[in-house]
């Protein structure tokens, strides 16, 4: 039996108190999560943004910008593929692939769609949902 449940959180490290707030804002404002708890001030200032069981930490005290391929991903489960990409698009963020239909050749196959996008701090995102 496996002592883990879930995947509680992801934390991301912003590059300082302005690219933080960006991130706050595009996980807020653009794809609709929730601030669920903040806590510290300026360089410091750090917070948990929520939808559903999905928790994102976002902190502000980095000093240097993600290096792109490292975290590979993080996944978000949602009813509106297309429509998460709209809001990335307006938002200005650069998308990786637009969404698409597949079938995850796994058995059995799983049939998906999915496109991907990065965010604001170069973390690169998955929107998934089942067909």
């Amino acid at each position: 039996m496996s002592l883990i449940k879930a995947i509680h959180h992801v934390a991301i490290r912003c590059c300082g108190i302005d690219s933080y707030i960006k991130a706050v804002s595009f996980y807020t404002d653009v794809l609709g999560m929730s601030v669920i708890r903040s806590w510290g001030s300026a360089e410091s200032s750090a917070c948990m943004v929520g939808s559903g069981s999905c928790i994102l930490e976002l902190y502000a005290s980095g000093t240097k910008p993600i290096e792109r391929n490292r975290l590979i991903h993080i996944a978000f489960e949602t009813d509106d593929v297309d429509e998460c990409i709209r809001r990335v698009k307006a938002a200005g963020c650069d998308v990786l692939h637009e969404p698409n239909d597949r079938d995850i050749p796994s058995k059995p196959p799983l049939p998906i769609r999915m496109a991907f996008c990065y965010g604001p701090n170069g973390e690169e995102i998955e929107f998934f949902s089942l067909r």
